[in-house]
């Protein structure tokens, strides 16, 4: 492992974490490694695909409906190979320049914009690299399915038949999870954590997110809980959302209940440590810190589309209560923080869901790939 590129995209926080994961893996693994982790939707590496960003996050603004009508649109097969060509020819030459700029050994893709480029790229080019593709949802949309990866990690089994059923061979697609920092594979005492954030023992916590953007209803969230008639103490994690933690933290001179905000934040290990219940919208890597915190879930405010398939995956698991309507979270809020048997249920099924070593597991077995590519060319 002497020169890896994970390329990822700043759609939201959750592909960028799961780089950043595997990149600090690999320097644990292998420290004298060189790694870079670039971001494929930024200005830095082509304004065009900075400027798609711009026009996604607008559509989740403005226009969601569309989105979710693009999603399923292009999961059917027609739709899926006229995107994927579009894609995958634009933004082909980015990654060109990309791995002409650093010569990796190994390029790691866990969005599927960079994969789709770099899928063409193989094809069409004599370029030798390892192309890993590592998916950050808990289903397969067509989008993130490429020719000339030479293996996927995918969250679950079910992901993993789906892969072989489009003809991949099986020793190609490993589950491995979905890639969250090493931090959690420790279980903190939730006494400390408390302790820590100078929080009470005697009253329930409860932490909403909103990924690293601050979407997903966290304003309702608070205006929910605070008609309950119970103390709580709350914590929010509004992102970069500047806004929105000013909001909050006027929210909370009025609240009757403890509210601590916090902006785009490296505690939220923390957090979750001390919380009873979480939530959130359910994005894919903020669902794996939670399952490898054993923290019971209520999800809502899905982007639509994957983020809806991730929804009803771990209620299905029972790891999580989905709420196709925020109607009903204070209701949903009251029933499971008076059934500690019920939350208790959900953390064992989380215990049995999480997999906090996926990127351990990822790096590893890349470089076992990489050992028995390099005996084969002896």
């Amino acid at each position: 492992m002497e020169r890896v590129l994970v390329v990822t995209a700043s759609i939201g926080s959750g592909h960028v974490r799961a780089a950043e994961a595997i990149s600090h893996e690999v320097i644990r693994q292998y420290p004298d490694a060189d790694v870079r982790v670039v971001d494929f939707m930024s200005s830095e590496t082509a304004y065009l695909n900075a400027f798609l960003k711009a026009f996604y996050l607008k559509m989740l603004d403005f226009v969601p409906n569309l989105y979710a009508f693009l999603y399923h649109t292009t999961s059917g097969p027609a739709g899926r190979f006229s995107a994927q060509n579009l894609i995958a020819w634009q933004m082909k030459h980015n990654m060109e320049s990309l791995v002409r700029r650093y010569a990796p050994d190994v390029v790691i893709c866990t969005h599927p914009f960079p994969a789709a480029a770099a899928s063409c790229l193989k094809k069409s080019k004599d370029m030798r690299f390892l192309f890993v593709t590592v998916m950050t949802d808990y289903s397969v949309h067509q989008m993130w399915v490429y020719n000339n990866v030479d293996s996927y990690f995918v969250a679950t089994e079910k992901m993993r038949q789906d892969l072989i059923q489009y003809g991949f061979a099986e020793k190609k697609v490993k589950v491995s999870g979905i890639p969250i920092e090493a931090d959690f594979q420790l279980l903190p005492e939730q006494s400390e954590a408390l302790a820590g954030l100078g929080l009470s023992d005697e009253k329930p916590v409860v932490l909403i997110m909103g990924g690293g953007l601050g979407l997903g209803g966290e304003n309702f969230a608070l205006e929910a809980l605070e008609a309950l008639d119970m103390p709580l103490q709350i914590l929010v994690a509004a992102g970069q959302n500047l806004s929105l933690l000013r909001e909050v933290q006027r929210f909370a001179e009025r609240s009757h209940n403890t509210v601590m905000v916090f902006g785009y934040t490296d505690q939220v290990r923390e957090l979750m440590a001390a919380s009873n219940l979480l939530i959130s919208k359910p994005g894919a890597l903020t669902i794996s810190e939670a399952l490898a915190m054993q923290l019971p879930m209520v999800l809502h405010e899905p982007i639509p589309g994957p983020e809806t398939e991730n929804a009803v995956y771990q209620s299905q698991q029972g790891t999580a209560v989905w709420l196709k309507s925020d109607q009903g979270l204070a209701a949903a809020v009251r029933e499971l923080l008076l059934q500690p048997e019920r939350l208790d249920r959900m953390k064992q099924c989380a215990k049995i869901c999480c997999k906090p070593f996926a990127a351990r597991d990822i790096v590893l077995h890349i470089a076992g790939q990489m050992e028995e590519s390099g005996e084969k060319e002896k």
